[in-house]
């Protein structure tokens, strides 16, 4: 994403940095939100970030720590549905990282 594109997107953000409209989220939003988090996107978390959507999706709402953990326990093993998993690929806090990157609003719990 270049910068007329960055500076597009900056009107599109909240007072925390995430997407004001859930709809308006792409891939290439989610690359340029993952890249101010130095984090470069694989496939485990392209999982994590369209399992992150499928939850609000269901929820309408952004999940907790805890709740991530639990639901990604469900959709994908324990082997996944870990905390150390989640924060190896979302370092700090892997729900309010990844909902960021998901285009998600901001965890009601999160800082």
């Amino acid at each position: 994403m270049g910068l007329a594109a960055s500076e597009q997107l900056s009107s599109h953000l909240d007072d925390h940095g995430f997407l004001v409209s859930y709809s308006m989220w792409t891939e290439d939003i989610a690359l340029e939100f993952a890249s101010l988090e130095n984090i470069s996107l694989t496939p485990d978390h392209w999982e994590i970030l369209h399992l992150l959507r499928q939850y609000y999706e269901t929820f309408d709402a952004s999940p907790a720590n805890r709740a991530l953990v639990n639901y990604v326990k469900r959709s994908l093993g324990p082997g996944k549905g870990n905390s150390l998993y989640l924060m190896g690929l979302f370092p700090g806090s892997p729900a309010r990282v990844g909902s960021r990157i998901a285009g998600l609003p901001k965890p009601k719990n999160c800082l």
